[in-house]
């Protein structure tokens, strides 16, 4: 019995967020493991006369947990459903002003129109009205210009009031949004953005108060609903559209994303509104409803997935590149998810039954009962073969793995043993090599056979053995040159040649003119807690680091909730809250950083530096850092308060049961995506940086990132592994002998290298010593690229042209400051008269 309760508290400590890495390492990151237990104590309390290998089936099953979960059929995408989409946008705090903006829609409409509906009326008659509205934006008056905000609200969401339907709701709003756009509403919305965030009024009257709420901040959501919902829906594109608005599309695309608003593209000004509130400036900032905006405004102007994907095709072309061995994403969406490592309860299970087993037998002899348990073509219970930990067993695991079996293995056939061997069917990705590890390969190959090296030649061969010459030919033949080896080659030839190397050709995209538009703030929006702090607030694990920081302003009511009902609805709320603003953020940060890698590295490489500045790499695994599969199945939704759902039927009555009960997923899309996205952003920070592979081992993320594989998707599985294969030559021999299932699946599903020593520390890079040397190499490199490009005010001035003309120069007009006009005497006495000049010297 003491025992038992030792080991329930050993995988109570194994869920905590506060245990020490080194327990996690040993209880092999069970997070759910403290949950099962409890549940089976329950159970023993419950079925007290159950016998007892009735009682061990039931716990087995309860212990397997996550490990016998079905895959979860998740769809990987830029962004979720429309309607969905859609929801996010509002709180449930925010659910009686829909009926206020039909209040004030309606209002005005009858005004103008006395015996019609919206619905019923002609194109002419709504583009006047619209227009109309339009106008009515432009009055002085605060509470007069939010009631016309509310009506053009109202009409965005669809004039929801004349609406039977759902769909129907869908059809009116694209309608709307189309109509508002043609004549011209946006760009008043930005205008009147603009003097929200200069209103320094609001901002100090928000910094005062003690307690901000959602009143603080109507004006400005009002205003970020019409444009959210204007951006969302006009990107939407379905065959149905009419030849006008695929042509008002295209045409707002190119808006959105030039400088035409302040000279800035909207993306700035937005990233702007986050550094404000961010410094404390202006906490009343609806900042759910300004990194949505941001995040759907990149998303629209940039491109999403699928477009990198062609952006990329199309550059490789046009520098003479061979073809992308694969599609990556047609490549991930075909794999399977693999099963997860042993929780800390199955650790549990496996020491009860080797302690029945022995008490049972009356035997000592452990040797042969390990080696029992280990033999390979045992046919007994199959679940026996999944009981060891890949935590605890410290020994060459012959048994046929689960990993195996999912991915590679064929199911299983009663023949005899030798028959049982079979080979894996094909690995998921072709090999790359790139030029540096054909370099590595062959200086080492000269130095052991032939005693000197010749640099960067990768063509001659000579001396060298046959078998070499066969490695040699291999590896070139699976050679891969990445567009960023090309940019930064062609950036190395402009700073070595910087007279006859011409002036460079950039296309002004819209991603180049988003970075020429944060370039001089991109530190400030990486490094201040823009990207940081808000994820850590975000976070569930944090806990008071954030008080600084409001990020609950536009959730909170301005009476707090009285009874036990209104706290549970407020409570799902703002976890909602929360999970949407980890969900922007990811999607911003990543799309950024794949659209800057494409256009040049060294924009990619600005913001990955800052960001590695601003501390994103322990955040993400501090958010890594809880029971990541409660995240991504937490239901902190409450359907029948959705948009567009809550405008049409009618409201049930809600219960404290309902509230518990969630809708019926079996996860939460959002989450999932939030972690998938930050799992790549990680990969993208340390992807061939030894430092930053370093700051993995330093911050042991390897059992974190264990318990991450526990989710049985393939997607975040491959991005886990990935993560766990470049530092696998840190974490030494045990670690890869207690963990060969984790070794296995990352052979089978990660792109293979062909000479990488992956697994061992064989690495000729890395060499700790060079760490700083290779960050301080990269910095330099960026600001000479940003220095070249981009200032032009700053270059050197031996570089620039010499008027010799001795008229020209003589004829150009110097401005004098004032002082040295008053001394003008002083300084022709001082510098003139009183020092003698030696005339045959100054005219040879």
């Amino acid at each position: 019995m003491r025992i038992r309760h030792l080991w329930r508290n050993l995988a109570r400590c194994a869920e905590s967020a506060t245990v020490s890495m080194s327990k996690m390492d040993v209880v092999g990151g069970g997070g759910g493991g403290g949950g099962g237990l409890i549940a089976n104590n329950k159970q023993r309390a419950m079925i007290p006369n159950k016998s007892r290998g009735e009682f061990t089936r039931n716990q087995r099953k309860d212990s397997e947990g996550f490990s016998e979960a079905p895959d979860l059929e998740f769809e990987y995408g830029d962004a979720e459903k429309w309607a969905a989409e859609l929801s996010e946008l509002y709180s449930y705090t925010e659910g009686p002003e829909f009926l206020l903006n039909r209040k004030c829609f309606t209002e005005d409409f009858r005004i103008h129109v006395a015996d019609k509906k919206w619905t019923e009326l002609s194109l002419a008659e709504h583009r006047a009205h619209a227009m109309r509205l339009l106008d009515s934006l432009e009055v002085t008056a605060r509470e007069r210009r939010l009631k016309v905000a509310r009506a053009i609200l109202y009409m965005a969401q669809g004039t929801f009031g004349e609406c039977e339907s759902e769909a129907e709701v869908q059809h009116w709003m694209r309608y709307n949004v189309f109509l508002l756009l043609e004549v011209g509403t946006f760009s008043a919305l930005v205008e009147l953005l603009n003097m929200e965030i200069d209103n320094s009024a609001a901002c100090t009257s928000a910094v005062r108060k003690p307690a901000i709420s959602l009143a603080d901040s109507t004006d400005l959501r009002v205003l970020l609903n019409i444009m959210y919902l204007m951006v969302e829906t006009i990107q939407q594109e379905v065959l149905a559209d009419s030849p006008e608005w695929r042509t008002a599309r295209d045409t707002f695309r190119t808006e959105l994303g030039s400088p035409l608003y302040n000279n800035e593209p909207i993306s700035v000004m937005l990233f702007g509104m986050v550094t404000k509130f961010c410094s404390g400036h202006a906490p009343h900032f609806p900042m759910k409803k300004v990194l949505l905006l941001l995040w759907k405004t990149i998303l629209f102007t940039l491109g999403g997935f699928e477009q990198l994907q062609q952006i990329k095709v199309r550059k490789r072309e046009d520098l003479a590149l061979p073809p992308l061995p694969e599609d990556s994403i047609r490549v991930v969406l075909t794999m399977r998810a693999a099963s997860p490592p042993a929780s800390a309860s199955d650790l549990i299970e496996q020491q009860q039954k080797r302690a029945r087993r022995e008490h049972k037998a009356l035997i000592k002899q452990d040797n042969l009962d390990a080696f029992n348990e280990k033999d390979p073509y045992k046919a007994d219970d199959t679940r026996e073969d999944e009981d060891d930990s890949d935590d605890n067993d410290n020994s060459l695991e012959p048994e046929t793995f689960p990993l195996e079996r999912d991915e590679v293995m064929p199911p299983p056939i009663p023949h005899p043993p030798c028959e049982r061997v079979s080979f894996p069917k094909g690995l998921p990705w072709a090999p790359k090599v790139r030029e540096k590890d054909i370099e590595h390969f062959l200086e080492s190959s000269r130095s052991k056979f032939i005693g000197y090296t010749l640099g960067s030649d990768t063509d001659t061969v000579v001396g060298l053995p046959t078998p070499i010459h066969e490695s040699i030919r291999t590896l070139k033949q699976h050679k891969y040159v990445s567009i960023a080896e090309i940019q930064i080659a062609k950036e190395e030839e402009f700073q070595k040649t910087p007279l006859s190397g011409g002036e460079e050709e950039v296309e002004m995209c819209s991603i180049e003119l988003l970075y020429q538009g944060i370039l001089p703030n991109l530190p400030q929006y990486m490094i201040s807690p823009s990207s940081s702090l808000i994820l850590l607030a975000a976070a569930p694990t944090s806990k008071a680091k954030t008080d600084s920081i409001n990020i609950l302003a536009d959730v909170l009511p301005e009476e707090m909730p009285t009874t036990v009902l209104q706290s549970m609805k407020l409570g799902v709320d703002v976890n909602r809250h929360k999970e949407i603003i980890v969900k922007a953020i990811s999607a911003i940060l990543l799309l950024l950083l794949k659209h800057f890698k494409l256009n040049h590295i060294y924009q990619f490489e600005y913001m990955a530096q800052h960001l590695v500045f601003a501390n994103c790499i322990p955040l993400i695994l501090k958010f890594f850092n809880q029971n990541i599969m409660s995240y991504i199945t937490a239901k902190n939704s409450i359907s029948v308060l959705d948009f567009p759902h809550c405008v049409v039927h009618e409201l049930p009555e809600l219960t404290a049961e309902s509230l518990e009960a969630g809708d019926n997923n079996q996860f939460c899309w959002r989450n999932l995506f939030s972690c998938i996205n930050l799992l790549r952003i990680l990969n993208k920070l340390t992807k061939w940086k030894h430092s930053r592979t370093m700051m993995l081992v330093v911050f042991k993320s390897a059992p974190i990132l264990k318990r991450a594989l526990k989710v049985k998707q393939a997607m975040m599985q491959l991005y886990v592994l990935k993560l766990l294969k470049v530092q696998t030559k840190y974490l030494g021999r045990q670690w890869r002998k207690s963990n060969m299932k984790t070794m296995s699946a990352i052979y089978q599903k990660v792109r293979h290298r062909l000479n990488d020593d992956w697994a061992y520390g064989n690495d000729l890079d890395a060499r700790p010593w060079d760490f700083q040397a290779e960050e301080c190499a990269l910095r330099a490199n960026i600001e000479r690229f940003n220095a070249r490009r981009y200032d032009k005010s700053q270059g050197n001035p031996d570089f620039l042209p010499v008027d010799n003309c001795l008229q020209s120069v003589l004829g150009q007009r110097v401005e004098l400051p004032e002082e040295f006009q008053m001394n003008y005497d002083l300084w022709l006495e001082r510098e003139v008269f009183s020092k003698p000049i030696s005339w045959e010297e100054l005219l040879q």
